[in-house]
Order: structure tokens, then C-alpha cells, then sequence
């Protein structure tokens, strides 16, 4: 019996173009970061520093202070003054990345399913954002942020996907066996690295994401439909 159902969010529960949404949304940061006369280009190649740093964050600290630590090394510690202009953009014009998403009405009844069956759900989404940007797109796919026990974001979290560390910290925090506990996402390197724990996997095709074109055979796969149907075999 599954005891937690881990979902991915970008591209699993929340269909998007990726290209499409990391356009829309450094375009939306950088407008409204212009606005404090902060140099744009600067800010934007600090922010892929930051994330980067965050993937290789060892646990030493929260992806937060490590994310905050590049940006000060890299803007300076006067542009910390900067912080609570971030917290404002995440609440009001990152709603512009929505344009490059999509909620599927499948999700939405898959998610009512599950949660008839009394299976906690987990949205473990790569912590590389603050919990505002989390809950904004996960309202994006048409759900709502109580109805999963546990989201991971850089606030909560000390490492990031692909690192089995992370699937870890999530089993630890909730008191989960990896054996008994689903992992659903689209992307094969990511999402899938969940299985070195020996956790039960479940590949997501609709919004497949590959691009080093890896072997998916050994992955239970499919759309939605047929991740209900895995579920519902796996649950007996």
C-alpha cells in the first residue's frame, strides 16, 4: 500500500512550455527589478548562479541562505535591500509566467481521486523557489496548496533534484519509507533519481522531459489515465 504520493510540478501537475516560461518569467523580473535601478543583466546571470548553487547545495544550509549568499557575493550587500521587492514580484507579477502553463482538467480529477483514497500527496517540486512562486503555480494547475501535506521550496529544503538527498529529506520530514511511497514527474534525470532510494517511480509522458534522449523502458510510464491505472494496480 502506498503511504504518500510524491508529485513533480512543472511539466506533471502543471503542464508548461519550459522555454516559454523561463522567457516570461526573466522577462518579468527584470522589468520589475528596473524599477529600483538595478543593473538587469547582472541580477539575471546572478539568479542562474544562485539556482546552480542551490542544485549543488551539500545540506550545509537551506537553499535559501545559499541562494542569498551568491546573490550578496555577486550583487553586493547593498542590493540585499532589494529582498522584499522580490517577495512583492512573487505575489504579483510572476502571475505573468502563467501564460506559458496550462492546468489539464485531468490532473484536477486525478488529484480529487486520490485523495478520496485518503493517500497523502506531496508536491516535490525542485526547491529552487520561494513557497510563494510554489503556491502561485500550483494554483496555476487549478489545485490548491492544502490539499498536499508537504511542498517543498528553498525555504524548507537543504538540497535539490537530482540529489537522492532531497527525496530523502522529504521521506525524513513526514515519517515515510521510500518503499511504500510514489514518485510521479516528467523529467527522466530528476524525477527519476527518486528510484536510487528504492522508492516506486512513475514517469510522466505528456510533458516529457529528456534531453539527453535517456533509455525510459525501466520506467513504469504513460499519461495520465495510465498513471491512475498504476495506481490504482499498485494500491491492490
Amino acid at each position: 500500500m502506498l503511504e504518500a504520493i510524491l508529485f513533480d510540478l512543472d511539466g506533471t501537475l502543471l503542464p508548461m512550455d519550459m522555454e516559454g516560461f523561463i522567457k516570461a518569467y526573466f522577462g518579468a523580473i527584470a522589468q520589475k527589478m528596473a524599477q529600483v535601478d538595478i543593473d538587469t543583466k547582472k541580477l539575471l546571470d546572478t539568479i542562474w548562479k544562485g539556482t546552480d548553487a542551490m542544485v549543488a547545495n551539500d545540506g550545509s544550509c537551506l537553499n535559501e541562505a545559499r541562494f542569498w549568499q551568491v546573490y550578496e557575493e555577486h550583487m553586493g550587500t547593498e542590493a540585499l535591500q532589494y529582498q522584499s521587492v522580490f517577495d512583492e514580484f512573487y505575489q504579483t507579477e510572476f502571475e505573468a509566467a502563467r501564460a506559458a502553463t496550462s492546468a489539464n482538467p485531468q490532473i484536477r480529477e486525478l488529484v480529487d481521486w486520490i485523495r478520496e483514497k485518503n493517500i497523502p500527496m506531496v508536491v516535490a517540486t525542485n526547491p529552487v523557489f520561494p513557497k510563494a512562486a510554489q503556491y502561485k503555480r500550483i494554483g496555476w494547475a487549478g489545485l490548491r496548496p492544502e490539499e498536499f501535506c508537504y511542498i517543498t521550496s528553498y525555504e524548507n529544503s537543504h538540497y535539490c533534484k537530482p540529489n537522492p538527498a532531497y527525496y530523502q529529506e522529504i521521506l525524513s520530514q513526514l515519517g515515510l519509507e521510500a518503499e511504500h511511497t510514489l514518485m510521479v514527474g516528467n523529467d527522466v534525470t530528476e524525477d527519476m533519481a527518486a528510484a536510487e532510494l528504492g522508492m516506486p517511480v512513475f514517469l510522466l509522458t505528456d510533458c516529457l522531459w529528456n534531453p539527453k534522449n535517456k533509455p525510459i523502458d525501466s520506467y513504469p510510464h504513460g499519461d495520465v489515465a495510465a498513471l491512475k491505472q498504476y495506481i490504482a494496480g499498485y494500491q491492490g
